[in-house]
């Protein structure tokens, strides 16, 4: 029963947080130092995380920020901008008084580069840069030019920031970046007709991030059907997507040592017998977040038949209402963001920036809570690959699992002056306490239209 997923139930209460101003650079006119313009490299998530590095850094140096221009990857595939994604009339508004935004940068300055934004030199940052980097380095370059192109911009700026700086990236993530009214629109459906699906439980459902596709396969360089075909096939898709990286000295590939090492992604059929270890049994709905799975009528089938109410965004929609995503890596996966955001409990198979800011994102809204499975899959290697074990012990197994995903959900990572060693979008306590809106979100089939429209107003 959903009523016994999870025992903890409240976060302590956590401090306030403020901004102290006199951290930032003092300029008599409100941001009018110079004007900031990042590229926002990676997937949908990683270039979330570099809006809202972007926007903590131009408060620092109080500088006006160009609206973030989204980086095409030949991996990821997907040319929208940034108003494509998020509301970006939304993302002005809310930061006003606190960030200057703007939409492009002014006729005088264009004009100075050809109108081509491109035509900029770029400055390149070190990954995790701390903020006396930005003062001691990039300040001076904006006062010479009145500007400063940083390019990537991904994973630019320190973990560890002081509470005030912290607070802007928890602006930014759970109050600005509303998503397009296209996004959100579809999205709201898509939750809408899935909790319909779930009378027995009165709206609740399981949503699993599944990174099961062949690029994350071919990434992995671990084993599943095994074979010269297979190993022909992924040496194609390592090369097409990552240009070499496999080959080069020192590189080797050990398929056996990363399954041992749990580094390989978890198959449909691991997930299955998992969440039926787990307790859940074959009338739970769930929602499959993912893109084309390898192999996916082979590899899917026996999910299938374990899980038979489960549901992707494809068998919800219509075709018609996905005409805008079709091709569209980022659009889709903000349509499985919002479904697994609202989902009683959520898998998380993989690592990466989806489930980070998913794990996050839940925190928020369920009361400290990630109300999150993440299973350890060392221990899963050594419960499947066993023989000799009985299903009662894996089952055993599993609901220890459980246990400790609980327990891992409402922790709160121990920040000192000097360190914070987890990410303010995984962990968003004690940083993001003074924005919470929804303590403790209840999310159910009579409230669903109320939450959706009012509560959540600030993300969907």
């Amino acid at each position: 029963e959903f009523s016994n997923v999870w025992r903890y139930r409240k976060l302590k209460e956590q401090k306030s947080c403020h901004i102290n101003t006199s951290r930032r650079l003092q300029m008599e006119t409100f941001g009018n130092n110079g004007y900031l313009i990042v590229e926002a490299n990676g997937g949908l998530n990683q270039q979330r995380s570099s809006i809202c590095n972007a926007v903590a850094v131009a408060w620092l140096l109080n500088l006006t920020l160009v609206i973030p221009h989204l980086e095409y990857h030949n991996v990821w595939q997907d040319p929208s901008d940034f108003g494509d994604i998020y509301d970006k009339q939304h993302f002005i508004n809310t930061l006003s008084g606190v960030v200057n935004v703007v939409e492009q940068l002014p006729v005088t300055l264009m004009e100075q580069h050809d109108n081509n934004i491109s035509s900029i030199p770029t400055v390149q940052v070190p990954a995790w840069s701390r903020i006396s980097y930005y003062l001691e380095e990039v300040f001076p370059i904006v006062r010479n030019n009145g500007l400063v192109r940083i390019t990537p911009f991904a994973n630019r700026l320190a973990m560890h920031l002081p509470p005030d700086i912290q607070h802007l990236r928890c602006l930014s993530n759970y109050q600005a970046l509303r998503f397009a009214s296209p996004i959100s629109t579809i999205a709201k459906k898509l939750v809408k007709r899935i909790m319909l699906k779930t009378p027995r439980t009165e709206g609740k459902y399981v949503s699993i991030h599944l990174r099961f596709e062949e690029d994350m396969v071919a990434f992995s360089c671990c084993v599943y059907d095994g074979g010269y075909w297979e190993k022909l096939e992924m040496n194609s898709v390592r090369e097409k997507g990552w240009r070499g990286k496999f080959r080069r000295q020192g590189s080797t590939i050990d398929p056996g040592l990363n399954r041992i090492l749990g580094k390989c992604p978890l198959t449909p059929v691991e997930v299955g017998m998992m969440l039926r270890g787990m307790g859940f049994d074959n009338n739970t709905v769930i929602y499959l977040a993912s893109g084309k799975l390898y192999k996916e009528q082979k590899h899917l089938a026996p999910l299938l038949e374990m899980f038979p109410l489960l549901y992707t965004k494809e068998s919800l929609a219509t075709p018609e209402e996905l005409s805008y995503f079709k091709g569209y890596s980022s659009r889709l996966a903000a349509l499985d963001y919002i479904v697994c955001l609202l989902s009683e409990v959520f898998l998380t198979t993989q690592g990466g920036n989806f489930p980070h800011f998913l794990m996050g994102h839940r925190r928020y809204l369920y009361g400290g809570h990630a109300k999150t499975i993440k299973p350890n899959k060392q221990k899963l290697v050594l419960l499947f690959h066993n023989m000799t074990i009985s299903w009662q012990e894996v089952k055993e197994g599993m609901k220890t699992m459980l246990v400790e995903s609980n327990r891992e959900g409402i922790m709160v990572p121990k920040i000192t002056k000097s360190n914070r060693k987890s990410s303010v979008y995984k962990h968003p306590f004690p940083e993001c306490a003074c924005l919470q809106e929804a303590q403790n979100l209840t999310l159910n089939l009579p409230n669903v239209d109320f939450v959706l429209d009012h509560q959540l107003n600030s993300i969907i």
